[in-house]
Formats: structure tokens, C-alpha cells, sequence
């Protein structure tokens, strides 16, 4: 599996948070627009979007835990319990998270009957039911070509794509330019196979 690690205090820790599963949005859209890199990166997002994946699916309850480790033999699975538990995601939050008034997070996303924390997180209306909107509305209603969503769903205009978009007083970086610097940040991105 390809993951993102994290790097703290020069160790290498082979992590990735859930949160950080965005990463395969972003690989896929920089593939449209860094030609040079176009197939290598739509292949990273694939893959990151396929762990993404397996840390849903090797679940009980079908969600995923917050972060989840990778070491020999064990992949895609939170192995501390501080990150076994689920703060509300759009999946399968009638079947497990719905409570009389809302709904909680759960403590233990790899059993069956896990209890619930008792805290209904305010990103539930800000982000998750937001997305859940977004992916049920039919396709004319935001122009993805226009538009980008950052992480808590708030869409930004695109530049010379959206007429919403207010040109900044800093110069523009060109394409050409962001492609080169992005290039050279690229060597100390760092994404494992397992």
C-alpha cells in the first residue's frame, strides 16, 4: 500500500492520519496541471485513494479510524487505541453514530457494539453534512472546473477559470514557474510502498 509518513524530530513515523487522505484529491488534480508528472501523480492518487480505502474496509463497522499505522505485517489498521475511534464521517453514520438528538463519535471503530464518546462534533453540520449535500446534488449545481473545495468544504474560485475569483496585490506566480518550484519540493515528499 502507498501511504504518506510522517516525519517528527528527523524519525520517520509510518503513519497517516485520516485527515490526510485529501492527499489523493490533490495528486489528482496536480496531475491535470503539471503535465510533465501527469501519469506518476494520478498513479500516487490512485493508490493513496485505495488506502484511503482499505482503512474503511478492514473495519467492523465500515469506518475509519483517525489514523491508522503501518508496520510489518499489519497495514491500513489504527494499532493504538487512542486512534481507534471516529469523530463523524458521512460513512455509516445512521447504522452506528445516530443517538437520540444527533449523533456521537465512537470509541472503537473495530467493534461491533463500541460505545459512544457523547460528544456530537460541530464539523458534523460544517463539513460532513455539507459534503454529503455536495455529493447528492445533481453536477450543475458547482462547476468543478470553476471551483475547489479546501478541507472544510468551502468552495474556492479557481484563477482565470471563475469570474468570482479577486486577483490578489502579490504577483502571480505562472504555472511554468510553480511547476519548477514544485518539482524541487516534490524530492522531500515522501510516500512509501508497503
Amino acid at each position: 500500500m502507498t501511504y504518506l509518513a510522517e516525519s517528527k524530530f528527523d524519525r520517520l513515523e509510518h503513519k497517516m492520519d485520516h485527515l490526510a487522505c485529501f492527499t489523493a484529491g490533490m495528486f489528482a488534480l496536480g496531475s491535470q496541471t503539471i503535465p510533465a508528472a501527469g501519469a506518476e501523480h494520478m498513479n500516487i492518487a490512485k493508490e493513496l485513494g485505495h488506502t484511503c480505502h482499505e482503512s474503511y474496509a478492514r473495519t467492523y463497522t465500515g469506518l475509519g479510524p483517525e489514523s491508522f499505522r503501518f508496520s510489518d505485517g499489519m497495514e491500513a489498521k489504527a494499532l493504538k487505541s487512542s486512534e481507534k475511534y471516529y469523530i463523524l464521517r458521512p460513512e455509516s453514520l445512521e447504522k452506528h453514530c445516530r443517538v437520540e438528538g444527533g449523533y456521537s463519535g465512537i470509541q472503537n471503530v473495530y467493534l461491533e457494539n463500541s460505545h459512544k464518546d457523547d460528544v456530537q462534533q460541530s464539523f458534523l453540520f460544517a463539513e460532513t453534512l455539507k459534503y454529503l449535500y455536495l455529493i447528492f446534488s445533481d453536477d450543475s449545481l458547482i462547476s468543478l472546473d470553476e471551483w475547489v473545495f479546501n478541507t472544510e468544504a468551502h468552495p474556492i474560485p479557481i484563477l482565470n477559470k471563475n469570474s468570482f475569483y479577486r486577483a490578489a496585490s502579490a504577483p502571480v506566480v505562472t504555472a511554468a514557474a510553480a511547476s519548477a518550484s514544485y518539482a524541487e519540493k516534490l524530492t522531500s515528499f515522501v510516500a512509501f510502498e508497503q
